[in-house]
């Protein structure tokens, strides 16, 4: 699996989303490589990994991933997903003794009835878009108009993103050869399935973005449902790349989750969690049970 490794320190996985490759994490990378070693991967199908033999599905992405950590000698490897990545991560967390602590930022899988038509519909429109228009692509990107029409599914700023990250992700999108079948199995393949509580032992963190539009924010209940070990972190003026709108607050959520003096206790919530009557941004307990979940983020805060 072809990957890069920057920084020293204690060795921190980055796992990419549909359609995108290593360098998707270049608006936080040296930002993480300051303070750790970090490797970041390109998935089998995507950027310069060849694509698995038969097929790829969540599944048989997590055994490769599986397959790699075990080879790098890196079982245990605290890891960052974005997006299907994020799904990734959740799914390695579930299995348990191959990643550490886990920071799943926008996770997909957690759609239900129309959102799942809608997410297929949406993404396999957009990406044969992109592939009618590759060679103009640099150009369209390059203008601040462009990136707000290309990436007006994805971003809430994305005006204000470097024309090179931009261009380099949609071009990655064109190119991979396992984005049609994996963008089947993501919406239409197995379901995730989750982990009782207290199974996980290490810190466990879903970040989510309140203007995603990809993945959207009311299926957060779901991903906490599932996996009940989680805490919940939102994003404000953030879409489906929380790393890419907002990030030093990525970084910095990234940092406090996983750093080793600062393990978080069960039901603890980092600030900025779950949403109250009194306050968008409240440090306060993760809910015992899904029911109070449910109350918790049925507050006006979610749309």
């Amino acid at each position: 699996m072809h990957h890069v490794r920057r920084g020293s320190g204690k060795p921190l996985l980055l796992i990419h989303g549909l359609g995108g490759h290593w360098q998707s994490w270049n608006p936080i990378l040296d930002d993480l490589a300051a303070t750790r070693e970090v490797i970041a991967v390109d998935l089998p199908g995507f950027g310069q990994t060849p694509r698995l033999q038969g097929e790829t599905s969540i599944r048989t992405l997590a055994d490769a991933v599986t397959a790699f950590v075990q080879a790098q000698g890196l079982g245990g490897i605290d890891a960052v997903g974005s997006s299907m990545g994020a799904r990734l991560v959740l799914e390695l967390a579930r299995r348990g003794g191959i990643v550490g602590g886990v920071v799943s930022l926008n996770p997909g899988g957690f759609w239900q009835g129309w959102e799942r038509h809608a997410f297929f519909s949406s993404i396999w429109l957009s990406v044969r878009l992109l592939r009618l228009l590759r060679p103009a692509l640099p150009a369209l990107c390059a203008h601040p108009v462009g990136r707000a029409l290309l990436l007006a599914q994805f971003s809430a700023r994305p005006t204000r993103l470097a024309p090179g990250i931009v261009t380099d992700e949609l071009c990655s999108y064109v190119a991979a050869p396992a984005f049609d079948e994996l963008l089947a199995q993501l919406a239409y393949g197995e379901e995730q399935q989750g982990a009782p509580r207290n199974s996980i032992a290490h810190p466990l963190v879903i970040g989510w973005g309140r203007q995603d539009r990809v993945c959207l924010p009311r299926q957060a209940l779901r991903a906490l449902a599932a996996f009940p070990d989680a805490h919940l972190h939102w994003f404000e003026r953030c879409g489906h790349f929380p790393h890419w709108d907002q990030p030093a607050e990525t970084v910095q959520l990234i940092r406090s989750a996983l750093a080793d003096e600062q393990r978080m206790a069960r039901h603890e919530v980092l600030a900025g969690s779950l949403p109250s009557a009194d306050s968008d941004r409240i440090l306060q307990p993760v809910p015992l049970s899904i029911n109070d979940t449910l109350a918790a983020l049925a507050k006006p805060t979610l749309s």
